[in-house]
């Protein structure tokens, strides 16, 4: 049965490190939280690692910046694993082909940039879907419009057998006030089209991989039974964080606000029965990360 907390600190002292995801629980897709970044900041002064675990289809260091313009303080993590590293890892290894057919907004385009740091990496070129091996999928070019759209070109292409690669499994995300779809709506149409779509983000193990090969990096040899995930994402955080055995903390108060009531708080029977309809229950709950 999951718990509902007050605080991180009522649990914190259990773990080790934290996998924290970001929209939703850090920031809100404008600003930093300030509760959050606080609670953070506490954990790490006590000597816990805190790893961002962000299903941002970015490299890191872009994710760097973004979080210097919101203003999340650098005191409040340690390091960021991304589903964009992973993705781009797997496609210059040549998972989706050489040449693909690119879904983004102009901005996203540095997904395609070489990475220095696989050995014979596969040249990338980015041309039209008449020619392309692969789809590499970032996200949609207007994220307020119908991923329904795209099942022309998504017809085609599983016509031709073309992988998707999708650099970030969120459907849907909240920037601020206005929600947005992301290219996990977008892998989850050709999917059901009868194309095939490849993960590299939260729920899908390969970010966790990453998380932890972050966590190696700074020297930290932590069990999974020391970590504790945090997310507001029910079917990308918390199922993930299931599915690798690591313990949960769900914020009701970001994608499911509404269905969970909460205000500063979850209402416990709205958050018991949204629980149940996504068969996915985490260990603990509270509203805000705070």
């Amino acid at each position: 049965m999951t718990q509902l907390i007050q605080s991180l600190s009522e649990i914190s002292g259990r773990y080790d490190a934290l996998f924290v995801d970001l929209w939703g629980c850090v920031h809100d897709g404008v600003q930093a939280i300030p509760s959050a970044v606080a609670a953070l900041q506490t954990y790490r002064k006590g000597g816990g690692a805190v790893v961002l675990v962000t299903n941002s289809p970015q490299p890191r260091v872009n994710v760097e910046k973004q979080l210097v313009r919101f203003g999340v303080p650098t005191d409040a993590w340690d390091t960021i694993a991304t589903s964009g590293d992973s993705a781009r890892a797997a496609m210059f290894k040549g998972v989706v082909g050489d040449k693909v057919w690119f879904i983004g907004q102009p901005h996203e385009l540095g997904f395609l940039t070489p990475l220095k740091v696989l050995t014979d990496p596969v040249a990338i070129t980015q041309v039209a879907l008449d020619h392309a091996k692969g789809i590499v999928c970032c996200g949609p070019e207007d994220p307020f419009a119908d991923p329904g759209i795209y099942r022309p070109q998504f017809l085609l292409a599983k016509q031709r057998g073309l992988k998707l690669l999708c650099a970030n499994p969120d459907i849907v995300v909240d920037r601020g006030t206005s929600r947005e779809w992301c290219a996990g709506a977008l892998a989850q149409l050709y999917t059901e089209m009868g194309g095939e779509s490849l993960y590299f983000g939260k729920p899908h193990p390969p970010i966790y991989d990453l998380a932890r090969r972050r966590l190696s990096e700074l020297g930290r040899d932590v069990g999974t039974e020391a970590i504790l995930a945090i997310g507001d994402g029910i079917h990308t955080d918390i199922s993930g964080a299931r599915g690798e055995d690591i313990d949960s903390l769900f914020i009701t108060g970001g994608l499911a606000a509404a269905e969970t009531r909460t205000t500063h708080q979850p209402d416990p029977q709205a958050l018991a029965a949204y629980l149940d309809r996504a068969g996915v229950h985490p260990g603990f709950a509270i509203g805000f990360l705070r």
